[in-house]
């Protein structure tokens, strides 16, 4: 749920989906990759950079939010970017990627935003304080997203990162992700990471940190985005792996569970897929119910799905609720709203 339909009737909207059909949670932005906090936050820093400036929800909505929720059984999981976050690298340039043809000044991203250096500890901590304040105002679930360096080929070139200490990337997010957890440990509350579906078939790091047996012990669950539509044309040998969810989501899910193999204390896998279209063929609900299906027949009972615009293929979820027993504690299939 991003913060602007949070604010409005489509977080109504929402919770009617979630009690109509199979849904059983709902992610809701706490913190977007703007850098904007959904309500009045106790968190010094956040207070410091006006975070929660910017329409925040009162705290009575957030209040009857988690409470109705509460109510028909909705799992409330609270997403925080981490070092997407252009407002918290504006204020604390010490913070930010810097240039390193100029490293008095902040690396811009193709958008012409700052990033955050990953290893800066005080950008975790950062999340890891929003996510305590989130548990302790309800939420059941910290989901941690771009968990990760910036996806532009050029950084290699352009930035410079004098905390590298000769780690390669995957071990700083790795490292990272492992201070997160332990901070968050008394909580009790899972911590999920959301990462590129591309992670677990691409054998390297993609340049961004994200390598399977550096990250996958080190969260609760792990959450690919196997979107077929972010495949390249030839992928698995197909033409259109967009235009074939079923045999997309097939293979990306066998090499999740390869990915997994032989690594102590593997994190749970819970897919992301896609309910938006993104090129040909327009998606509609037996494009997700391919996925669905496809994950499935690979013995993975639970899923997330995502629309940016907030608007799902309803007639592609079940309204009976799955048996208690054929799922995770906590999960069936989540809706977020972003």
């Amino acid at each position: 749920m991003n913060r602007w339909a949070a604010l409005g009737q489509r977080m109504w909207d929402l919770i009617d989906v979630a009690k109509r059909t199979e849904v059983n949670a709902l992610v809701i932005d706490v913190k977007d990759d703007r850098g904007f906090v959904l309500y009045h936050s106790t968190v010094p820093l956040a207070r410091e950079i006006g975070a929660d400036t910017t329409r925040p929800m009162s705290y009575r909505r957030v209040r009857a939010v988690l409470d109705s929720m509460r109510t028909y059984g909705i799992y409330p999981i609270a997403r925080i970017v981490v070092a997407k976050d252009p407002l918290l690298a504006q204020h604390k340039l010490e913070w930010s990627i810097k240039r390193r043809s100029d490293p008095t000044k902040p690396w811009l991203d193709k958008n012409g935003k700052p990033w955050l250096d990953p290893h800066q500890r005080g950008v975790w901590q950062y999340a890891a304080d929003l996510a305590k304040e989130a548990v302790n105002l309800g939420f059941s679930e910290v989901q941690f997203d771009y968990v990760r360096f910036p996806d532009e080929k050029r950084l290699v070139s352009e930035a410079t990162f004098p905390l590298a200490n000769g780690r390669i990337r995957a071990e700083v997010i790795r490292e990272q992700l492992g201070f997160t957890r332990g901070a968050l440990r008394s909580t009790g509350v899972p911590m999920t990471i959301d990462v590129f579906g591309l992670t677990a078939t691409d054998t390297t790091d993609m340049g961004i940190g994200q390598q399977w047996e550096k990250f996958v012990d080190q969260a609760d669950v792990v959450l690919p985005m196997v979107y077929p539509s972010h495949f390249a044309p030839g992928t698995y040998k197909l033409a259109s792996p967009n235009a074939a969810p079923y045999a997309t989501i097939d293979h990306a899910l066998n090499d999740v569970a390869r990915s997994r193999r032989g690594v102590p204390n593997a994190a749970r896998v819970v897919p992301w897929y896609q309910d938006f279209t993104l090129g040909p063929p327009r998606y509609g609900p037996e494009h997700v119910r391919a996925q669905m299906r496809a994950g499935y027949d690979n013995g993975v009972k639970s899923w997330m799905l995502w629309n940016p615009g907030s608007r799902y293929s309803t007639q592609a979820l079940a309204t009976a609720i799955a048996p208690a027993d054929t799922l995770p504690p906590g999960y069936g299939g989540s809706v977020p709203a972003r």
